[in-house]
């Protein structure tokens, strides 16, 4: 692992002992060459002493006769060999950094671009392998004499720190307005911002891995104004704060959770708020994203403010992060009121990493700063393969020897530009490591622009159902080998058979699946419309169980207009524009309008998630379902909705019927695993960001005496599909 401060331990390690030879920096990783009496000593201390954000993937020792090296050495980086060294994230400002930009007596004082071997850009501002100055965006900034003096000194932290730099010699501020004139610079630049700030401005900033819009979370007129600008209706604003202490008052904090906001990828981390701030933050969730300051120019603005900021992506929705300023004036210029820019280019746009604790344990829900490159360990060598990934929340992934390697969150491709953004990561990886694939893995859907870019590569292509792909993905980063059982819960896959896959039960073998259940399937009127109006969905769930019935109850068809109804009937009657689903993440989304939570939807997955937040009841009682013989299997869900109609009528709780629907669910999965008998149950898909759903599903095979496994540091949503496509594809091809 390169940029942790790896060589300056083993100089410090060696000298102790009084080792004599040399370290050095390769393509494919760190060579150490030592003489000396106490070799055997410094080869049992290293791997325990190593620098805390050093991993250790494989150590290699050869014994040789001794050359008469005079003393211990560090090395020029050695360019040659295959690139299979790892490169860090972007890592969070170390304690001692922001003591040195607070600290009135520093030369770094007050300085925002600070950064030692413990801390600062890595990922989005690297070149090329190995990791060194002249690979990344930083070599355009010469050092002063004191900052050449810190990177050539082995017993200083910024020994070898790549973006070392300080305000003499370094990156520095500016504030522009939308006109892109400079109205401020440096520290003055900062303090202006902070002002605009505070009375209401909406501010894009410059940050570690592209533009951030910020602006006063406690102001609701100015969050109101941003939602509106960036065309973001409802969908929940992360917020950074000052320190942990803000969170807390905010906010419930576990051990765990704190673990996470300070850790070094500082992610944002959705927590249960317990105070109100500006009412259009996040409405109608009882979760918060919030995060710390990752850098010292955040640190140092949010010590100006001491109060909470929306912290949300400097872009239009469906479009990627702007990483450069000219680009940045023309994005977001109906947008933003000013511009805090900086001179170090970014190579590469990473947005914030999400957290959640779920069972007790972290889940990335989006995998980037933080967290990108760090691969994935295949138990065995893949030949090349570059994998494309899903249409959303897209990622690609890279298969190099034994390693994994999954790019940073990407997006939608539903703009130019996210394809824009798309086609640059599946060039970049590559590159990178000096690979050339031999193989690209994409999805079976004919119409994803992933798909159709790796049909134009010239390669050999691997397609992969986009369900095995989610079941794939978290076997591989459990580390466990088929056959396992596999649940993948999502909104939209494209079938084998040609339908709307996405409430599957797979058995998953190294040579492909079987499917061996799936939800019932029911119709979508009006197809993509559906997903958008989850009123159109409860009417296909309906339609599903009444049939032309449905037309005559009146009470059902409340939430359509007379002239909607004519035009419904025809499209579930015929099929046309009218698709068949198995999709369990249509099925939260019908049954969440259908009781009245949400009939229009203004981001993804919106209904459903506010199907769980309206779980209020402690119940462990759960709606009937039918599991029909087959094969497939079928998990008929009709008497579910049945009830729930009963209920309904009844004038039971919302978060009753909330409850019982979920363990409903929930026991259905239970019903398929007994019925296979197969012990691992893998639980993938983007339903299972789902709190309640996951935790309680994961108890109940426990209590089964089944082992489930779901995900951690690979996101359970479409994020994961290029990993798993990636081993999908390696399995075809040993299975040839």
């Amino acid at each position: 692992m390169q940029g942790v401060g790896f060589r300056p331990f083993v100089y410090r390690l060696a000298t102790e002992l009084e080792l004599r030879g040399y370290v050095l920096n390769s393509s494919s990783g760190v060579i150490i060459e030592l003489e000396g009496a106490r070799v055997r000593e410094f080869i049992a201390r290293f791997a325990e002493e190593k620098p805390a954000r050093a991993i250790l993937q494989s150590v290699e020792t050869s014994w040789l006769d001794p050359v008469g090296y005079e003393n211990f050495t560090i090395r020029e980086s050695d360019h040659a060999g295959a690139k299979t060294a790892l490169i860090l994230p972007d890592l969070a400002t170390c304690d001692d950094c922001v003591r040195d930009i607070f600290d009135p007596a520093s030369r770094r004082f007050r300085y925002p671009f600070t950064n030692c071997t413990n801390c600062g850009p890595r990922f989005s501002i690297i070149e090329a392998l190995p990791y060194d100055r002249v690979n990344t965006s930083m070599k355009q900034f010469t050092m002063c004499p004191e900052c050449e003096r810190e990177y050539h000194d082995p017993r200083d932290r910024r020994f070898h720190a790549q973006p070392n730099a300080c305000p003499n010699c370094g990156p520095q501020l500016a504030l522009w307005n939308p006109l892109g004139q400079t109205v401020g610079r440096g520290d003055e630049a900062l303090r202006e911002t902070s002002k605009a700030i505070q009375a209401g401005k909406i501010v894009a900033l410059k940050g570690l891995g592209g533009f951030q819009l910020l602006v006063d979370a406690r102001n609701n007129e100015a969050v109101v104004s941003l939602r509106e600008r960036k065309h973001r209706e409802e969908k929940p604003f992360a917020l950074m704060f000052s320190s942990i202490h803000s969170i807390r008052d905010c906010c419930e904090v576990s051990p765990a959770e704190e673990r996470l906001l300070v850790s070094s990828a500082a992610p944002i981390v959705l927590l249960k708020h317990i105070a109100d701030l500006a009412g259009s933050v996040a409405p109608r969730n009882p979760n918060l994203g919030a995060m710390l300051p990752c850098t010292p120019l955040h640190h140092l603005l949010m010590r100006e403010l001491n109060f909470p900021v929306v912290a949300t992506s400097g872009n239009l929705s469906d479009e990627p992060i702007c990483i450069e300023e000219q680009e940045a004036l023309v994005r977001l210029q109906d947008i933003a009121d000013l511009f805090l820019v900086h001179d170090r280019p970014i190579v590469r746009h990473v947005d914030d990493s999400i957290v959640r604790l779920m069972c007790g344990r972290e889940l990335v829900l989006r995998r980037a700063r933080g967290f990108a490159p760090l691969p994935i360990t295949l138990k065995n060598e893949t030949q090349p393969t570059l994998a494309l990934g899903a249409h959303l929340k897209n990622t690609v992934a890279l298969g190099v020897g034994n390693n994994a390697f999954v790019s940073q969150h990407i997006g939608d491709l539903a703009t130019a530009e996210a394809f824009d953004a798309f086609r640059a990561a599946t060039a970049d990886l590559p590159r990178l490591y000096d690979v050339m694939p031999e193989i690209v893995a994409c999805d079976l859907h004919p119409d994803y622009l992933s798909t159709k870019h790796a049909l134009q590569l010239d390669l050999p292509v691997a397609q992969v159902q986009h369900h095995f792909a989610h079941i794939v993905a978290c076997m591989a980063e459990n580390e466990i080998e088929p056959p396992a059982l596999g649940v993948s819960w999502d909104g939209t896959g494209f079938g084998t058979d040609g339908t709307i896959w996405g409430g599957e039960f797979l058995l998953a073998g190294d040579t492909g699946f079987e499917r061996l259940a799936h939800l019932r399937r029911f119709r979508l009127p009006g197809g993509e419309a559906a997903v958008k109006e989850p009123r159109r969905t409860a009417l296909g769930l309906l339609y599903e169980i009444f049939g032309d019935d449905l037309w005559n109850r009146g009470e059902l068809l409340r939430d359509f207009s007379a002239r909607e109804v004519p035009v419904l009937r025809q499209m579930l009657k015929t099929g046309t524009n009218a698709p068949l689903t198995s999709s369990a993440g249509r099925l939260f989304d019908g049954i969440a309008a259908l009781i009245g939570l949400r009939k229009f939807a203004t981001f993804e997955g919106q209904a459903a998630m506010e199907l769980e937040f309206a779980i209020c009841a402690e119940t462990t009682r759960n709606y009937p379902f039918n599991l029909q013989k087959g094969s497939p299997a079928i998990i008929d869900w009709a008497p579910a909705v049945s009830a729930i109609l009963d209920d309904m009528r009844q004038k039971k709780s919302t978060g009753e019927i909330a409850a019982k629907f979920h363990n409903m669910m929930i026991e259905a999965i239970i019903a398929v695993a007994r019925k296979l008998g197969e012990p691992k149950v893998v639980l993938s898909g983007g339903c299972f960001q789902n709190r309640y759903l996951t935790e309680r599903t994961v108890s109940r095979l426990r209590e089964e005496d089944f082992q489930p496994y779901w995900h951690q540091r690979i996101p359970p949503n479409d994020g994961g599909i290029s990993l798993g496509q990636l081993i999908a594809a390696r399995w075809a091809n040993s299975a040839r």
